[in-house]
């Protein structure tokens, strides 16, 4: 078994994850990511909470976000394990962004919204609905600017990522769990505080924030096919794919989406946004409805889209609890699995897959991980 990671602060981010008194060395080190700011241009597009002055943001922004969030986000390692390599029948680099501040890759476009705000809006606050690891993300880089972080959580969140907002100092509001009564709630927030909203997925800055994921991968993995990530609300594969096509335009974005979630995946088949999903998924992550922003960046980048079953997201993140030794949440296993059910079409490729997030209730999980 071989491993192999990239990053500033790779290995003591690792150490959390695996004791090496008791197992062998599964990683090797390679040459570390850089970004550097030498492509700062231009201010960052701006987002409207009616999402009708929405800007998309581009390869400059996301460069401005790297460099933004550089003092306070991690460089997150890029491992590899020969038995998954095997079971997947592709050269296979996981991003950790479950080793990312906060256990998930949120952080990175919240930071970015947080450090973008004007001082005068910044003083008033910030405030976002989430279920769990957005709005942890949001509470933490709010505390990088001390500045108060209103996160309002719909009933029904898992309530390790309630703590988890908490903890980081999040002033918790609880809602009803429907889109409609989190952002009601939110607007409420909004105008009792006069904190600037951070949309989860639908803001410029956050999109360029986890747009930094694909500027670091492809310095890591500089020959890649394929990056697969999970879709949700659509924040995290817009800033990817905004990225790849303008770096590496021969890499092809896929999102994978739960089979109980799968608006996305209907958005694209039907060239329109569908809104109408009942989200019914383990991935309480992915549960959100593809905003009008994503929708529009996901067609106009030629991403696609995998659905998974959540017996196979199950199947999936167990191999990678046992195999490649991560804690990583369904959200995350979600890519793998996808990669496991088109084996055939990707076999002999070098694909990516972003594990997004390791913020796991152990109390609630079945550990058996059955399917």
């Amino acid at each position: 078994m071989t491993g192999y990671v990239s990053g500033r602060g790779a290995l003591n981010a690792l150490r959390v994850q695996h004791d090496w008194r008791l197992h062998p060395p599964l990683w090797r080190q390679v040459d570390r990511c850089t970004i550097t700011a030498d492509r700062i241009l231009v201010p960052h597009a701006r987002y409207d909470a009616s999402m009708n002055d929405f800007v998309c943001p581009t390869l400059t922004d996301i460069h401005s976000a790297a460099a933004r969030i550089a003092p306070y986000a991690v460089v997150t390692p890029v491992l590899r394990n020969d038995m998954l390599d095997e079971a997947a029948g592709a050269s296979v680099y996981f991003k950790c962004e479950h080793l990312q501040r906060g256990g998930a890759f949120k952080f990175r476009g919240a930071c970015n919204a947080v450090w973008a705000l004007p001082d005068d809006e910044a003083k008033r606050g910030v405030v976002t609905h989430s279920s769990g690891n957005h709005g942890a993300a949001l509470a933490l880089a709010a505390g990088t600017r001390d500045i108060p972080a209103h996160i309002v959580v719909p009933d029904g969140a898992v309530e390790a990522k309630i703590e988890n907002i908490k903890r980081a100092g999040g002033i918790v509001h609880r809602c009803a769990p429907t889109q409609a009564d989190r952002e009601e709630t939110c607007a409420r927030v909004q105008r009792e505080t006069g904190a600037t909203l951070v949309h989860p997925y639908a803001d410029a800055h956050v999109i360029a924030g986890q747009g930094t994921i694909a500027l670091e991968l492809v310095q890591q993995v500089p020959e890649l096919d394929v990056v697969i990530t999970p879709i949700g609300g659509g924040g995290l594969m817009s800033g990817c794919a905004i990225a790849l096509k303008a770096l590496k335009p021969s890499v092809r974005p896929i999102g994978a989406e739960p089979a109980g979630a799968d608006d996305a995946f209907q958005s694209l088949q039907n060239d329109e946004r569908v809104t109408s999903v009942v989200p019914y998924t383990i991935c309480d992550g992915l549960r959100a409805t593809i905003g009008a922003p994503n929708f529009a960046v996901l067609r106009d980048h030629g991403v696609t889209v995998i659905t998974v079953t959540d017996a196979e997201t199950r199947a999936a993140m167990r191999q990678l609890w046992a195999e490649l030794k991560q804690t990583v949440e369904p959200s995350s296993a979600t890519v793998f699995a996808a990669l496991l059910q088109r084996r055939g079409q990707f076999k002999g490729l070098r694909v990516a897959l972003v594990l997004t997030g390791g913020n796991v209730d152990l109390d609630a999980i079945d550990l058996n991980l059955s399917a």
